[in-house]
């Protein structure tokens, strides 16, 4: 029985792989395995910390910030995200979108990539001096969900070294 820092180290190695698209075969199954399995244990964590009533996260989100250009059918707006999964992301606007609207978004992922897609605004909750809005991704392919999920284990990976 391997310790969790071993199974992290192994882990590493292969996201590293993974990011770097030299994984196949049997590495490729053993990440997709590990990195579900690290998945379902961190959601099951944020499940933990769940209100009464509020839905459980179907996609793990972490908290990174990213810039967001937003163009809705009334405005445009840039932001910065508060966290991010492969299914959507919030970020704080000062004026909320209506729910249910679909926008064009353009994310800058780490390393100056950009992403391109298009989001629907999924809630909207209003703060002190603005409102905090989410989105879910619409339309991506395989490969925009991976590239995003990629980052989102980066980001674990990071904090879990924190």
């Amino acid at each position: 029985m391997s310790s969790l820092a071993d199974w992290l180290k192994d882990f590493r190695a292969l996201h590293a792989k993974a990011r770097a698209g030299t994984l196949a075969g049997r590495e490729a199954d053993v990440y997709r395995a590990g990195r579900d399995e690290l998945a379902r244990a961190l959601l099951a964590a944020q499940r933990l910390t769940l209100k009464p009533g509020e839905q459980p996260r179907q996609a793990l989100r972490v908290a990174r910030a990213l810039q967001v250009d937003l163009d809705m059918l009334t405005s445009a707006a840039r932001a910065l995200t508060v966290d991010v999964s492969s299914g959507g992301f919030a970020c704080l606007l000062a004026k909320a979108p209506p729910a249910g609207d679909e926008v064009k978004v353009s994310m800058r992922l780490p390393g100056g990539e950009t992403l391109a897609c298009r989001a629907r605004v999924t809630d909207v909750k209003p703060l002190q001096g603005n409102v905090r809005a989410s989105f879910q991704l619409v339309g991506l392919t395989a490969a925009e969900r991976e590239r995003i999920e990629l980052m989102v284990f980066d980001t674990v990976l990071e904090q879990l070294t924190a």
